[in-house]
């Protein structure tokens, strides 16, 4: 990749830097940029914009990016129970998930070296055949997701410092409330006209908000800091850095069970005698609750600490599985489980890559979140499928709620270890 500006890692890099990366603690901190870099390396505030019609037409155009792409992926949950009462009927829940866990480790994996591209979800209206729907919706539109994704965020990030947690805040809702239109919209359109036709629609609104999103999404010069040395590709160092190797252990238990319920959520509704179309909404609620989950931490992140943030929100996403979930058979506790997994779940996507940057020397954050998101790739990949095996062994779905929710706690545990890493003081905020 070179220089490109679109690389990955220099995108991520963008993505995740924190406006200023304050020590972590007191006696066991990371190093500041300064002391790390050097005053000269630091690149000034006043080199971005921090705002102006073009800044904002890119945040825009990012939302509507992020709406299109990991909203409608997002909605998945619609496509697995629509397959497995029609075209894919035949086979076994843990087979459908594959579609939708093959979707999530292109989009996590890809992450460690996309540049740009669109989309390929209108291919799915013509898939009749397992192979087809693994190939279309699984394997070209989570890579469509990943090209979309990454660049549009890493644009805003060339246009604000000060104000970028608020601008990447603002986009990244775009993401939540797709996953809100989508699954009703989905649904209705399946019904009233057919899966092809539907799909179409679908495609084919995606394809108009980008075209937007290309005309407004700009990348503004990056200043280089002075005194810029060769970087290698892979830093082995980072893997002696003993935080961040917990918090990327903590990520792969809750990646294995982080998208269990939005895979299972419907289909456990409409076995309970939810009806049909209602089932459908969970999902939706489930997604609304992520847009205050990725919204919210942001500035209680700043005042509290990002993994001071992140450990209880992990551990409430995990226990209102245990608790919630596995306790609901009825549509009023499943609407208040949607909506509180939604906020907990929507926390952990917003603040992991906060917490990475905020224990990393500056040069290395891109690399880090690359490896980040490529590891627990696997995870995603593995959790629907485990959890459908779980179903079909049990014929119940309280195997797949006891994994979801005992992963993620146990992966809250890890998280709570690298901040104790990072300051032994239980209640510091780091």
């Amino acid at each position: 990749m070179g220089n490109d500006s679109g690389s990955i890692l220099e995108a991520q890099s963008a993505i995740s830097l924190p406006v200023s990366i304050s020590t972590v603690g007191r006696e066991n901190a990371a190093a500041s940029p300064a002391e790390t870099l050097g005053v000269d390396e630091m690149v000034s505030d006043d080199a971005f914009p921090d705002g102006g019609l073009t800044a904002w037409l890119t945040v825009f155009g990012a939302f509507l990016a992020l709406f299109s792409s990991f909203g409608q992926m997002s909605a998945f949950g619609t496509f697995q129970s629509w397959y497995a009462a029609h075209q894919l009927q035949h086979m076994n829940a843990d087979a459908i998930s594959w579609i939708g866990s093959i979707q999530l480790w292109v989009f996590f994996f890809s992450g460690g070296f996309i540049g740009r591209i669109f989309d390929f979800l209108m291919a799915t209206s013509v898939a009749t055949k397992y192979y087809q729907f693994i190939l279309t919706q699984g394997i070209l539109f989570g890579l469509g997701v990943g090209l979309l994704f990454y660049p549009a965020l890493a644009a805003i990030s060339t246009h604000f410092s000060k104000r970028r947690a608020t601008a990447l805040g603002i986009a990244s809702v775009g993401s939540g409330i797709g996953g809100t239109v989508y699954p009703i919209l989905l649904q209705r359109l399946f019904v009233r006209l057919n899966f092809a036709w539907g799909v179409r629609i679908s495609g084919f609104i995606c394809l108009a908000l980008c075209a937007v999103s290309v005309c407004t999404i700009t990348s503004h010069p990056r200043p280089q800091p002075r005194n810029r040395s060769a970087r290698s590709w892979f830093d082995v160092k980072m893997l002696h850095d003993k935080p961040f190797i917990l918090l990327i252990c903590g990520s792969c238990f809750i990646a294995l069970g982080l998208f269990t319920p939005s895979f299972y959520l419907v289909s456990y509704a409409t076995a309970h005698g939810v009806p049909t179309a209602t089932a459908f909404s969970l999902l939706a609620i489930l997604n609304g609750g992520s847009v205050l989950g990725r919204l919210a931490p942001t500035p209680l992140a700043d005042t509290y600490g990002r993994l001071a943030l992140l450990v209880p929100c992990t551990f409430l996403a995990g226990l209102t599985t245990l608790v919630l979930w596995s306790l609901a058979h009825t549509l009023a506790p499943l609407v208040v489980y949607a909506a509180l997994y939604g906020v907990f779940s929507g926390a952990f996507n917003a603040l992991i890559v906060p917490c990475v940057a905020q224990i990393s020397d500056v040069r290395a954050v891109g690399s880090r979140i690359g490896l980040l998101y490529s590891v627990i790739s696997f995870p995603s990949l593995a959790g629907g499928p485990v959890a459908g095996a779980l179903l079909k062994a049990g014929n119940s779905y309280t195997g797949l709620i006891m994994l979801s929710g005992t992963s993620v706690v146990v992966g809250s545990a890890f998280m709570m270890w690298a901040k104790l890493a990072i300051d032994r003081r239980v209640f510091a905020s780091v």
